[in-house]
């Protein structure tokens, strides 16, 4: 009888981030950093990690660097279009 409950061990998911101001961050989205110079960049999912990559420079960072240490949120701006 033991044992016929057990949990599934549970898919790891990337990151939910949102920026500044709370809006969501999905991969494909167009953000303005506010770090690094990087101006406008594309979000880009690899593996369980998420990407800023510049769309003017080439650059690329991870989303860890860009984590504002007060709320915890992202150091970018989502652009509307």
């Amino acid at each position: 009888m033991f044992g016929l409950f057990k949990k599934k061990p549970k898919e790891k998911q990337p990151p939910k981030l949102l920026d500044l101001n709370g809006n969501p961050i999905v991969e494909g989205s167009i953000v303005t950093s506010l770090r690094y110079d990087l101006g406008d960049c594309k979000v880009e999912l690899e593996g369980l990690d998420y990407f800023y990559v510049s769309i003017e420079k080439g650059e690329r960072v991870s989303y860890v660097r860009m984590v504002d240490a007060i709320t915890e949120n992202q150091k970018v701006i989502l652009k509307r279009d």
